[in-house]
């Protein structure tokens, strides 16, 4: 498969778009809460803690409040008590999401490699 190279010859890696992208998407749970959101549409912040085992409470909000910055999450916040906050993609975040899943199809593809690769 051939395409145009997104790191032209002489260009330094962090000028690029590859490089853009990865800042928004990148770290341990980034694309996993992206991942979440596009697949079940609205989610509050203990929804998205029940999904992702092991991710601490602060850093899953770190993680949102970043997102959110980045203009890929909307949270929206219900004034009522106790207080209510939902998190969803924004347009900007739903660009995103074919992204994921190519990665999700690779993955599929190439999981059962792990396994003879470490032998």
């Amino acid at each position: 498969m051939e395409h145009e190279s997104c790191v032209p010859q002489g260009t330094e890696i962090t000028q690029t778009g590859f490089h853009y992208t990865l800042s928004l998407i990148g770290g341990k749970y980034k694309m996993a809460v992206l991942y979440l959101l596009a697949e079940h549409g609205v989610l509050r912040h203990n929804a998205i803690h029940r999904r992702i085992a092991g991710i601490p409470y602060k850093t899953l909000a770190a993680v949102l409040k970043e997102l959110a910055v980045d203009g890929l999450v909307v949270r929206t916040e219900y004034p009522q008590v106790p207080p209510k906050v939902e998190y969803a993609l924004t347009e900007r975040g739903r660009s995103l999401i074919p992204i994921l899943y190519s990665m999700c199809d690779w993955g599929e593809r190439h999981r059962s490699d792990a396994d003879s690769l470490r032998q």
